[in-house]
């Protein structure tokens, strides 16, 4: 233990202090346990000394220069009431400060880039990077509240189905930051958000619009006006309803001509199979296959797939005169096709690949109409000859 002294430790007493042939220790009159080791050197370093529950312990405090005396002397005071106490004579450092950005990081590498397909993972990047980061990135989430969500929900109002997408991807980011127990449970900001109404888009060619569009891409493929492959993929959206990713993402592999099927290994909802009719078959079969290049459609530089046919659509969609619709609408195109040609609700969710009955469900409105067009077919059938009249003689 600290023998008495009768030194008072301060900046002048510390700067005279002194020693020959080995160190020395000097403590403090007024604060018990608290002293200065001088080297021969020179060098002085501040210490505590005391006695706890396990026994006497010495700590080293910084030494002389870089630490004032009467820094010092602040600083050996919790020291020595946390060694009397038993504790650790050091604190834990605290813990750093979580931002949203550093939630975002984890987020991403985590669970959005081992879990979800690539064409998901550039679609939060996008969210993140250009909506959420830069409205909150640099806040802590413990900062976050329905206020903060709304005040972002509310930012976006212009684009209601970005703005609930946005609102969406924070919400998954605070229920896995409970999970991972970065905040307390019940701390989702985001619950308490309602989100925007939005209206589903819905456009389906009519009969004479498949007509034009069918003769546009036989006259694109005549004149070389528009990149064949291109061509080929836009018709087998419109003879299959597969999704443009599927399409894109098309192996050689993938095509079954023993049971004429496309076998989807990676589709948006799970692996699933694609019955594949005589004009898709022919369609695909009028597609050279690179060799070396596992993919159905090759980029134009020969090395890769196409990531995207929307220009090629656009110069289609222009020449067809089908001024609002999107390369999409082809596959609610199909559906409402099928359901014209009386296939129900069920069939029809296989065949598009829905994975949840609601989604097909959109397409109910479709098949009352179809059902009415049959009830007035057969109404007018029957009808005719309830109105016949015969004469009699």
């Amino acid at each position: 233990m600290p023998k008495r002294s009768e030194l008072k430790l301060t900046k002048r007493a510390v700067d005279a202090l002194e020693v020959e042939g080995k160190d020395a220790v000097f403590w403090d009159r007024d604060l018990t346990g608290f002293g200065l080791r001088v080297h021969p050197t020179g060098r002085k370093v501040y210490v505590v000394q005391t006695r706890g529950p396990g026994g006497p312990k010495r700590v080293t405090l910084g030494r002389h220069g870089e630490l004032s005396t009467d820094e010092a002397r602040k600083r050996a005071v919790p020291v020595i009431d946390r060694i009397k106490r038993g504790e650790n004579p050091e604190p834990k450092p605290p813990e750093p400060v979580l931002t949203v950005a550093d939630l975002a990081e984890r987020f991403m590498r985590i669970h959005v880039e081992t879990h979800l397909k690539p064409s998901t993972i550039a679609s939060y990047r996008f969210l993140l990077e250009n909506h959420i980061l830069p409205a909150l990135g640099g806040m802590e989430i413990a900062q976050i509240g329905r206020a903060q969500v709304s005040a972002l929900h509310h930012s976006l109002r212009g684009a209601p189905t970005t703005a609930n997408k946005t609102v969406a991807v924070l919400s998954k980011m605070f229920s896995l930051a409970e999970t991972w127990e970065l905040l307390p449970p019940g701390n989702n900001p985001c619950r308490a958000v309602r989100p925007y109404r939005t209206c589903r888009r819905e456009r389906f060619l009519t009969d004479e619009e498949f007509r034009r569009l069918g003769r546009t891409l036989k006259d694109a493929e005549a004149d070389g006006s528009v990149w064949p492959p291109a061509l080929a993929a836009i018709r087998l959206l419109m003879l299959t309803g597969c999704r443009k990713s599927e399409i894109l993402n098309l192996r050689w592999d993938d095509v079954d001509h023993t049971t004429g099927e496309l076998r989807l290994r990676d589709a948006k909802t799970g692996p699933r199979m694609v019955p594949l009719t005589t004009p898709a078959l022919r369609v695909l079969g009028g597609i050279e296959s690179s060799p070396g290049n596992p993919w159905v459609f090759v980029g134009q530089n020969g090395a890769s797939r196409p990531l995207n046919l929307t220009p090629y659509w656009e110069r289609i969609r222009i020449r067809a005169d089908l001024d609002d619709v999107r390369i999409h609408d082809l596959r609610h195109s199909y559906a409402s096709r099928a359901l014209a040609l009386g296939e129900g609700l069920s069939a029809i969710g296989k065949l598009l690949g829905h994975s949840k009955v609601s989604t097909t469900a959109r397409y109910a409105h479709l098949m009352r109409d179809a059902e009415k067009a049959a009830a007035a077919r057969v109404g007018d059938s029957i009808g005719a000859h309830l109105n016949t009249q015969t004469t009699q003689v």
